[in-house]
């Protein structure tokens, strides 16, 4: 080869290697994998949440309304026609060392029966505790608590403490619901009524059964020991769990930092939502949280078969 053979292969490979350095990496999967309806405490529509979520730029969306999957299929459609893939999802209350822990399901078969009745078993007896929780507030003057919080209720097998919460800010008894929750409904101020939720192993059993992955909610939000949160994380690894969320609405940027070591310590996959409740309430919307720790395996890589794939 002639010395203008070899300028032009010398021009060639600098050319190639230019266009490998200049070609940007790939952008982070923007998923939001938890966030509540109407079905059970959200103020939106999963409709309506699907249209803010795309327009935030979610890619991949998963709806987990509390101890329900009713609106699993209008959820599912309404992210295909948005232009996002789907994953299935519930947030099932558990009852573990005496608190309320959350564990969301994620990519199951919402038509699963054994996973519909334990949802129904885990709703029941939220309507006795609601009463209780209206006898107490009125003992504390505010009548009519349970009538005010149905106004705010979706789905009256689902009322919570949050619907009581609304009402409460509604009649002007507090700023926002975040003073309701310093003055009232938590464990030793008025209208707090302990219940029993499902057991840890059923709800991960639930889920698993019906095809999908079991994950930690938002870790940080639990009054644990070292030792207690020590004992939940290796329960729920023995019992089949795969997975924390780490990137959620509910954790510090410093909990994030923890949670992402807790994952690698236990072998868990990682997860990122919002927690998106309310426009009015929700201090992070939907799509808008960092991207995961570069070290973590995300729960969308672990579950790529169980996504809905919109259509192209």
């Amino acid at each position: 080869m002639g010395p203008r053979g070899t300028s032009l292969v010398h021009v060639a490979r600098c050319a190639h290697k230019m266009a490998l350095v200049s070609t940007p990496p790939s952008s982070p999967l923007n998923a939001d994998l938890h966030c509540h309806s109407v079905v059970s405490d959200g103020t939106l529509t999963p409709e309506a949440l699907a249209d803010r979520a795309s327009a935030n730029g979610v890619e991949l969306w998963s709806l987990t309304d509390h101890d329900e999957i009713g609106g699993q299929h209008r959820a599912c459609a309404a992210a295909h026609a948005t232009g996002m893939d789907y994953l299935t999802g519930t947030e099932i209350s558990v009852t573990f060392a005496d608190n309320t822990v959350h564990i969301i399901g994620l990519g199951f078969d919402p038509d699963d029966e054994q996973l519909q009745q334990g949802l129904a078993l885990t709703r029941g007896g939220r309507g006795a505790r609601a009463q209780e929780i209206s006898r107490q507030l009125a003992e504390a003057g505010i009548p009519n608590a349970y009538e005010g919080a149905l106004k705010y209720v979706g789905n009256p097998e689902l009322i919570s403490r949050t619907h009581f919460a609304r009402y409460l800010v509604e009649i002007g008894a507090c700023r926002d619901t975040s003073e309701v929750f310093r003055r009232y409904l938590t464990e030793g101020h008025p209208g707090f009524v302990p219940h029993r939720w499902a057991s840890l192993t059923n709800a991960i059993r639930w889920i698993r059964d019906a095809g999908g992955m079991a994950v930690i909610a938002h870790p940080a939000r639990y009054r644990f020991t070292a030792n207690e949160e020590y004992a939940l994380f290796s329960e729920f690894k023995n019992h089949g769990g795969a997975g924390v969320e780490v990137v959620t609405g509910s954790h510090t940027p410093s909990e994030y930092k923890t949670y992402a070591d807790m994952a690698l310590e236990f072998g868990l996959a990682a997860s990122r939502g919002s927690d998106f409740h309310s426009p009015q309430e929700s201090h992070t919307d939907l799509g808008s949280l960092p991207p995961l720790p570069s070290q973590l395996t995300p729960v969308w890589e672990v579950i790529e078969h169980r996504i809905q794939r919109r259509a192209v």
